[in-house]
């Protein structure tokens, strides 16, 4: 009986620790732009320049970002298909012009609970129905 249990949790620990490998075997060593913001309430906001905001995504669970006019490095993990947090970034502090989408990425992004990718894209999402972010791949 004991080797049935740890026969079955070892099982439940190798299945949870693939969980997070899909995620970065899907993101890890990706670069991303932002296509556009689609919030819960309908709205959609655009970037002025899609290479002006871009994520990369590293195996090793960094992201490095470009927001506008500023840089960051941040941290981020997946517990499960589909499923993607950021951790605290560090970002560079300079004014962006008026009309930047800044200021809501950097407030935005530590709400993202969730990602699909589909017909080649990405899709961020916002807890609690925020809305989602659309990016394309960074050539």
């Amino acid at each position: 009986m004991r080797r049935l249990i740890l026969l079955v949790s070892l099982a439940a620990f190798a299945c949870a620790q693939t969980q997070p490998q899909s995620a970065v075997a899907a993101l890890g060593g990706t670069s991303w732009r932002l296509v556009k913001f689609q919030g819960g309430d309908g709205a959609v906001l655009t970037p002025d320049d899609r290479s002006k905001y871009t994520l990369a995504f590293a195996a090793d669970g960094v992201v490095n970002a470009r927001i506008d006019c500023n840089r960051g490095r941040g941290g981020w993990k997946s517990a499960g298909p589909s499923q993607i947090e950021f951790g605290p970034m560090a970002i560079t502090r300079a004014m962006c012009p008026p009309g930047s989408l800044h200021d809501q990425i950097v407030k935005q992004l530590p709400h993202v609970r969730s990602y699909v990718m589909k017909d080649g894209r990405l899709f961020l999402s916002l807890m609690a129905d925020g809305g989602i972010y659309e990016f394309e791949p960074a050539r």
